[in-house]
């Protein structure tokens, strides 16, 4: 499915519910290649469409690697991409990329240190963190993550050493799976309380393959995962991802026209509060995940959305959905 279906995504047109309020969108992506473009220009005609985002947080999405060089450390070449994508948000105006999560192969073990100090080096006082995809599954209707994962990748002995040295180098991971896997993130922030977690896309409740017309069955096995991981307090989630129906199977991107706000509250309104009530809005933060959600709705129905379902909460509560976790975490110089 495209992401750049213009004259779809035209169809619905809408002003933004609260157009005052300060929103950080702490995840999107940025690339050029094949014939799909998403760059400064293109983030800030997104962010400036009518709702007030200030600040952004890339997160890593294979683009723009070392084409040579050591295999380590080709990943490198994003984050320098980035860092000079930045680097002109700040010199036009628009919402400033303010973080960057990056990709490093955390299955190196404690040798991952020197590529974290590239990151750093690259990333001009912007790299944040990493994140590594471990979304695995034997039906070939789902696939795997873009990484490629092995199976059981969060249970490797490697692994975790390099994501115990991700913590101690006082950067946080970020985790995107799929609800299946769950488990086993579980397992690993129990096992490393010290490394700051940031769980991708409200844990990935499938819709798709085997989990077709299972809706109710699919959040039935992902919420005691879910509660078990609020549980633990350096897990923080983001409120998201929920354009993907690659993922989750929705059918919006099937549609004559996209979906309204309304219709996308209506039918992720329910999770996302639960998400929210589970982990408390100190804990997680409303994410565009854009260009890949935009495969649903664009960016100011998206953001309608939340504020659509952010409307129960207090201020206060709102300005951390929107804002102050993510500063928070991302620690974010703002």
């Amino acid at each position: 499915m495209s992401l750049d279906r213009f004259d779809w995504l035209a169809l619905r047109v809408e002003e933004p519910i609260d157009a005052d309020r300060p929103i950080i969108d702490p995840h999107h992506h940025l690339w050029d290649r094949g014939g799909s473009t998403y760059l400064v220009d293109q983030l800030h005609a997104d962010t400036g469409a009518g709702h007030n985002v200030v600040a952004t947080v890339f997160v890593e999405c294979m683009a723009e690697y070392h084409p040579d060089g050591p295999e380590q450390l080709r990943p490198v070449g994003e984050t320098a991409f980035v860092a000079e994508q930045a680097a002109r948000s700040r010199d036009s105006e628009g919402a400033t990329i303010s973080g960057i999560v990056s990709f490093a192969d955390l299955q190196l073990g404690d040798a991952v240190e020197d590529v974290l100090l590239a990151h750093e080096e690259a990333g001009a006082g912007l790299f944040r963190g990493i994140r590594h995809a471990s979304g695995w599954h034997a039906s070939d209707a789902i696939g795997n993550s873009h990484t490629k994962p092995p199976e059981h990748l969060l249970l490797d002995a490697e692994f975790r050493r390099g994501f115990a040295r991700l913590g101690a180098m006082g950067y946080s991971f970020d985790a995107w799976l799929y609800h299946p896997n769950l488990p086993e993130l579980l397992d690993l922030v129990r096992a490393h309380p010290e490394v700051p977690v940031v769980l991708d896309h409200i844990g990935a409740p499938m819709g798709i393959g085997p989990y077709v017309g299972k809706r109710a069955e699919v959040l039935e096995e992902w919420r005691p995962s879910m509660r078990a991981l609020a549980a633990c307090p350096n897990v923080t989630l983001k409120v998201g991802g929920i354009g993907m129906d690659r993922y989750y199977g929705g059918g919006w991107a099937a549609r004559e026209a996209p979906p309204t706000s309304a219709e996308l509250a209506d039918y992720w309104g329910d999770v996302l509060v639960w998400c929210i009530d589970t982990f408390g809005p100190s804990r997680c933060m409303f994410e565009s995940n854009f260009p890949v959600d935009r495969e649903s709705c664009s960016y100011t129905v998206l953001w309608n959305v939340y504020q659509q379902v952010a409307d129960r909460y207090s201020d206060d509560e709102q300005h951390q959905l929107f804002y102050q976790t993510a500063a928070d975490v991302y620690r974010l110089d703002l």
